[in-house]
C-alpha cells in the first residue's frame, strides 16, 4: 500500500503565525524575527525563526563545544563542580531568557546572543585574553578582545545581524548593542558571572561569607540565587518603566561595587596572580613558537595573515590542550 502523500500545513503556516503571534504578544520594542538580516541572503528554514536557526548553528559549532573545557575563573579546578565557560553561557542564557520574556522582548533572539557571546574566549580566562592581547600588539601592532573574536567565529555561520552585533557589543568598552535583547545579554552576562563567581570562591576557600561586604549583602541578598532574584527583578522594573535595558540606582551601585571587591579579592587576588605568570609564560611561549615555527599551524583560509593564524589557533585552544601542547615543546622527556 503506497504512504499517502502530506501537505505541509505546518511548515507553510509556520512563519505567518509567528508574525501574528509577536504582533500580538511581543512589545513594540522587541525585535522582530521577521524579516531575516544575513551578510548573504538565504531561504528561510520553515520550522525555525531565523533566530532559532542562528541558536542551533551555534550550538553545533566546535568552539561552543570547547567552551566546557576553558577556564572561567578557576584554572583546571580540582572538584566538578565549579563553574566553566560552558556552564557560565548556560546560566547566562537562562537568566537573559528570564529578563526577555518578562519585558516581552524576543526570547529566540536573547538566546542567540547568549550562547554565542563568549565562543571567542581564548584558554586561562581574562589573563589568556589580556597575554594574547599584549603579544599581538607587541609583534604585530593588533589586538585581541574576545569579543571581536567571538563575532569572528561566528561570521562564517552567517547568523542574523541582530546576533552578530549582541555578540560583538556584549563587553564594557564598547558602544551598548542596537537591540533591547542584545543589552539584556549584556548586563546579564555581569549578573550571572559575579554571582556565581562568588559561590565558586567561597568553594574554593578563597574568601569566607564574612569576607563579602556588608552592605552590598544587606541589598542584594546573602545566597547566590537571592542576590539573582534581586538583580532580575530590578532590572525587569526599572527597564519597563525606561523603555531600555537599566538598572536601579540603588541595586546596581551594589552590585558594581561587589565587581569591585571580586577582582580586588578574587580575580587580581594572592592567589589568582601566583598562577598569571605561569599562565603568561605557557601562552608567550606557544605564540612565539608558532610565529617562527608557521608551518606547524593547521590549514587556514587562504590569505591570512599570520597574525591572524596564530590567535585563531591560540585562542580556539581548550586550557588542558593549551597546557598539553606547551608540555611537549617545553617539557624534556625520557629516552632509552
Amino acid at each position: 500500500m503506497e504512504a499517502q502523500a502530506v501537505t505541509p500545513q505546518v511548515a507553510d503556516q509556520f512563519e505567518t503565525r509567528v508574525r501574528e503571534i509577536e504582533a500580538l504578544c511581543l512589545s513594540p520594542l522587541a525585535t522582530p524575527s521577521y524579516p531575516a538580516r544575513r551578510r548573504v541572503p538565504e531561504d528561510d528554514c520553515t520550522l525555525r525563526t531565523p533566530f532559532q536557526r542562528d541558536r542551533d548553528r551555534i550550538v553545533h559549532s566546535k568552539p561552543f563545544r570547547r567552551l566546557k573545557h576553558k577556564t572561567q575563573v578557576f584554572v583546571s579546578p580540582e572538584g566538578d563542580h565549579y563553574r566553566t565557560r560552558l556552564t557560565h553561557t548556560l546560566e547566562a542564557t537562562q537568566v537573559s531568557r528570564t529578563v526577555a520574556r518578562a519585558l516581552r522582548l524576543n526570547e529566540d533572539l536573547v538566546e542567540a546572543i547568549g550562547l554565542g557571546h563568549d565562543l571567542g574566549h581564548p584558554p586561562f580566562g581574562h589573563i589568556g585574553e589580556e597575554v594574547l592581547d599584549a603579544r599581538l600588539r607587541e609583534r604585530f601592532g593588533g589586538s585581541f578582545r574576545h569579543n571581536e573574536h567571538s563575532a569572528r567565529l561566528v561570521e562564517p555561520l552567517n547568523v542574523t545581524e541582530p546576533v552578530l552585533d549582541g555578540i560583538l557589543r556584549h563587553s564594557g568598552g564598547t558602544d551598548p548593542p542596537a537591540t533591547l535583547e542584545g543589552r539584556i545579554v549584556r548586563l546579564v552576562d555581569r549578573i550571572a558571572y559575579i554571582n556565581h563567581d562568588i559561590d565558586d570562591a567561597l568553594r574554593a576557600g578563597i574568601i569566607g561569607r564574612a569576607d563579602l561586604p556588608a552592605d552590598e549583602i544587606a541589598v542584594l541578598g546573602e545566597g547566590g540565587s537571592q542576590r539573582i532574584d534581586t538583580l532580575v527583578h530590578d532590572l525587569v522594573e526599572h527597564s519597563e518603566a525606561a523603555g531600555d535595558i537599566v538598572q536601579g540606582e540603588r541595586v546596581g551601585e551594589a552590585m558594581r561595587s561587589l565587581r569591585t571587591f571580586m577582582f580586588e579579592r578574587v580575580y587580581l587576588g594572592a592567589q589568582a596572580r601566583a598562577e598569571h605568570a605561569k599562565i603568561a609564560r605557557v601562552i608567550r611561549t606557544l605564540f612565539e613558537h608558532y610565529c617562527m615555527h608557521p608551518a606547524e599551524l593547521p590549514p587556514s583560509s587562504a590569505g591570512d595573515p599570520l597574525s591572524v593564524r596564530v590567535t585563531d589557533y591560540l585562542a580556539g585552544m581548550t586550557d588542558r590542550f593549551c597546557l598539553r601542547t606547551f608540555e611537549d615543546l617545553a617539557v624534556p622527556k625520557g629516552f632509552l
